[in-house]
């Protein structure tokens, strides 16, 4: 997943303009024109394609692209409200950003090699690299969603996340987003993890390569992860190679001496290498 964005100076430019609108938020207003409209386009143009990426990893360490975000903050402020049209019955809907096949015919679907459903709706901005399959989904502005990865059933791959090569996405799956409320950094899944049924991931999380999330497990910036080998305690990121469930631990006792509420906590119940990974099947991992 690495990739090295910012070392152009159109870029430094780009973001230069960008940062400075954003500073000056009262200044922005809908309709507006000029450099700072120019350079918002070509940034939401460049994120479209895969050109520039919120995130990136750089020599181990994931580095958020923060003008990126900025310029999504700045087209929320001087975009205008439109027609989207593509709703059930001939109906539209109204917004300031258009679907990411607007105006696409079979020749742009084939160009881009991935697989788009009835029903999943992708937002301009948003990557979708080769041998993506989009189930009825939604994919929010600024993410991306690299080569060879599932989208199920109604996940919500949220505003900038980033979903790696070769990931499983499954049903009603939640990755949170940046923009509202605005987050220090996106939520990050690595290649060829898993994440199982009805799981959240928000609030910058980042899901390590080759992890297994099982179904039901939310992860959040608080949200402890509890090695049960170990004992060792993770917050914000879970190591590469995990497979992790769902938890509880004790809470304090009540006033009255008795026990208190169970707390939410996740568990890692296995580490494997990315040979044994490789080679087995999802539900022989969470046999521990």
């Amino acid at each position: 997943m690495t990739m090295h964005l910012v070392n152009n100076q159109d870029a430094v430019d780009l973001a230069q303009i960008i940062n400075d609108a954003w500073a000056h938020p009262e200044q922005l207003y809908i309709g507006m024109e000029g450099p700072v409209r120019a350079a918002v386009t070509e940034a939401m143009a460049r994120l479209d394609d895969g050109t520039l990426r919120v995130a990136e990893k750089v020599d181990g360490t994931w580095r958020v692209n923060e003008w990126l975000i900025n310029a999504l903050m700045v087209a929320s402020h001087i975009g205008d409200y439109s027609l989207v049209e593509g709703g059930p019955g001939a109906a539209c809907w109204w917004d300031k950003e258009h679907s990411k096949f607007a105006g696409w015919g079979e020749a742009q679907f084939r160009a881009a090699a991935f697989r788009a459903l009835p029903g999943c709706f992708v937002r301009y901005s948003a990557h979708v690299a080769r041998k993506v399959v989009l189930l009825p989904s939604f994919v929010s502005w600024g993410a991306r969603v690299d080569e060879g990865t599932m989208i199920d059933s109604w996940a919500t791959v949220g505003s900038c996340a980033q979903v790696g090569r070769n990931v499983h996405i499954s049903a009603g799956v939640v990755l949170g987003g940046v923009i509202e409320p605005r987050q220090v950094r996106p939520v990050v899944i690595e290649d060829d993890c898993f994440v199982g049924a009805q799981c959240s991931v928000v609030e910058g999380m980042i899901v390590g390569e080759g992890s297994v999330i099982g179904a039901g497990t939310i992860l959040s910036a608080s949200t402890k992860i509890i090695d049960r080998a170990t004992g060792e305690v993770f917050r914000g990121a879970v190591p590469p190679y995990s497979v992790v469930v769902p938890g509880s631990l004790p809470g304090q006792p009540l006033a009255d001496g008795s026990p208190g509420p169970l707390l939410h906590c996740a568990v890692i119940v296995k580490r494997v290498d990315a040979k044994t990974r490789a080679k087995a099947c999802v539900n022989d991992l969470f046999r521990a």
